[in-house]
């Protein structure tokens, strides 16, 4: 189901943040916050109503400095050692997120220098 707007636009991660019609409205932890709508196509999968999960490998890599990220939604702000995670190998559909945040939603595949996500969201 779509909202039928042209746009959305609120603030998050120190910045100005848009969705259009068709993106993702995702909850976790209390958190809400849009995922571009060919992004989340890609990269979740129902696991139940209502319920996706983050599949298949993501790129990532600690943040040496602070700084910010451009992402389909707008920028997202981080300090150094946030993580910078990327959902393809060219590093592009990338996002910022807060170590500790990170460490407990993906782990290590132990077979390549990838992540592998972990964890559900609410849509």
């Amino acid at each position: 189901m779509t909202l039928g707007i042209e746009s959305l636009t609120y603030r998050r991660w120190g910045d100005l943040q848009s969705a259009k019609d068709g993106d993702w409205l995702v909850e976790r932890d209390g958190q809400v916050h849009t995922v571009d709508a060919d992004s989340f196509n890609r990269t979740y999968r129902k696991v139940g109503p209502a319920l996706y999960e983050k599949q298949g490998t993501v790129w990532a890599a600690p943040a040496g400095a602070e700084g910010w990220i451009q992402t389909h939604e707008g920028k997202t702000h981080y300090r150094a050692g946030d993580f910078l995670v990327w959902n393809n190998a060219d590093k592009t559909d990338g996002y910022a997120i807060e170590k500790e945040r990170f460490e407990s939603l993906y782990e290590q595949d132990a077979s390549e220098d990838t992540v592998t996500g972990l964890g559900e969201d609410s849509t």
